[in-house]
């Protein structure tokens, strides 16, 4: 047990600090923003088909689905929202308020799963109100999803196991 709540723990710890290293400073010309947007949504496509065949995995076959796995997708698609954040708003002024740092970033993909909204950062451009709703779409439909699905796996185990 303890193997099943460690291993997912340093995945997604080495998850956020991965996020922390990766280099977007601002300032940098428009080929190589257009190669950070591409490589963004191509790891985002990338991080959601791994959290749909985890779902899917998890839906036909009760009980062999990876737990882990999931948890690790999700934390990978917060993450991937929040680096997403955070280039927006460093692209462009104005686009957030708020958000200055990864960590601003970071707390407000998480505020913005969990459906919190302090208000103290919000979408204020139209390019961060487009990359919002998308991460808002993804939460409702994916992460949604692959709650459900964590619930239910979680309650059959304990019902299986007294």
């Amino acid at each position: 047990m303890r193997d099943a709540l460690g291993r997912p723990l340093l995945t997604g710890a080495l998850i956020v600090g991965l996020y922390y290293l990766v280099p977007v400073e601002p300032g940098v010309g428009t080929t190589l923003m257009l190669v950070r947007a591409l490589a963004t949504v191509v790891v985002g496509i990338l991080i959601t088909r791994m959290i749909v065949r985890q779902v899917r995995r998890s839906l036909s076959h009760p009980g062999e689905g990876s737990l882990a796995g999931l948890l690790t997708a999700i934390v990978g698609g917060v993450a991937f929202f929040a680096l997403a954040d955070y280039i927006t708003a460093m692209s462009s002024s104005g686009q957030f308020v708020g958000l200055a740092t990864k960590t601003d970033a970071l707390y407000f993909a998480l505020a913005t799963l969990t459906t919190v909204g302090y208000g103290d950062i919000h979408a204020a451009g139209q390019l961060a109100r487009a990359v919002v709703a998308a991460q808002l779409v993804f939460n409702v439909v994916i992460i949604a999803t692959g709650a459900s699905v964590l619930t239910r796996e979680l309650a059959s185990r304990a019902r299986n196991h007294p």
